[in-house]
């Protein structure tokens, strides 16, 4: 158990936090009488229920150290990579590649992680696992739409699994102040989500790309996008950066994490479905909820990396 002061006090703020949100929603749901105001309501008491087991689930995660985080991440790569390939057509010839991609390949990439063993960790998926899964579907012998489902298949692995490997490997050098920076990725990038969807609603005009994702809007992205900065400014104590790196380093995860969910909306609009699915009542799959994770989560580790730990 990783008993940190500064984790304790950031993790009751947020769960304070929580409590007056929830206060407010049920306040507006006996008030508001209006159809369009109560399904909006009822959306946001929705999100803010599952927020609650959300946040439970990822502070014991952070609270527990490197091997709390890893079995948190490594289930939601399961599940994530799950959702994804449901979405892609496979045919018999994929069967062995999927199996080693999720049975062997995931555990692997967490393995690594646990004995902090940076070197092939870095490489594993992106190397190793590009060559081998295309190779074992030759071998079935399958050549319809080879290239195309090799692809989806290596696609899956980078999103669903390495990058977001990325999150828990940011304890394989300090368990304490690894556990911070997870904890400040996470709370910037899906307060990020939040303020960007709040803004959009009450300020948003201008759609960005509203045949991929609808909700999205200039206002909304640069109001949200502020706002987390402000707050990775706020939650600098947390770690080693300056407030003007802060501000940077929070940034760039803004902006990755505003290209994860693009991207992923992206292929569910080519797939025609509105979730990836429906465990996270208000929030649809496990993808829908760690699109923007997904990008970010490289882009902070390879910062922290790079720049602070040497």
């Amino acid at each position: 158990m990783t008993f940190d002061p500064q984790l304790v006090h950031v993790l009751g703020g947020i769960l304070a936090v929580l409590f007056v949100a929830t206060a407010i929603g049920q306040t507006l749901k006996h008030v508001l009488q209006a159809p369009a105001a109560a399904n909006t309501v009822e959306n946001l008491n929705a999100r803010l229920n599952a927020w609650w087991g959300m946040v439970v689930i990822v502070g014991i995660a952070v609270l527990t150290g490197l091997h709390g985080a890893l079995i948190l991440f490594g289930l939601l790569s399961f599940l994530a990579l799950r959702e994804y390939i449901t979405l892609v057509p496979t045919r018999r010839g994929d069967h062995r590649a999927l199996f080693w991609s999720f049975f062997i390949v995931t555990p692997i990439q967490y393995l690594l992680i646990a004995n902090r063993w940076y070197g092939l960790f870095a490489i594993f998926i992106p190397v190793w696992a590009f060559l081998l899964l295309p190779t074992r579907m030759a071998l079935a012998g399958d050549t319809e739409c080879f290239l195309e489902r090799a692809a989806k298949v290596q696609w899956g692995l980078m999103i669903c699994v390495y990058c977001l490997s990325c999150a828990p490997a940011l304890l394989m050098h300090s368990a304490v102040e690894g556990a911070r920076l997870l904890l400040y990725l996470i709370v910037i990038d899906q307060m990020s989500d939040v303020f960007q969807y709040c803004f959009g609603k009450l300020l948003g005009r201008h759609k960005i790309a509203p045949l991929v994702s609808p909700n999205k809007t200039v206002e909304g992205t640069i109001g949200g996008g502020l706002s987390a900065v402000a707050l990775g400014v706020a939650l600098r104590f947390m770690t080693p950066f300056s407030v003007g790196a802060a501000a940077g380093v929070s940034l760039a995860i803004v902006v990755a994490g505003f290209a994860g969910g693009l991207t992923m909306s992206a292929i569910k609009r080519d797939r025609g479905i509105k979730d990836y699915g429906h465990l996270i009542s208000g929030h649809g799959g496990v993808l829908d909820r760690v699109d923007s994770l997904c990008f970010a989560a490289p882009v902070f580790f390879h910062i922290v990396r790079y720049f602070y730990t040497g």
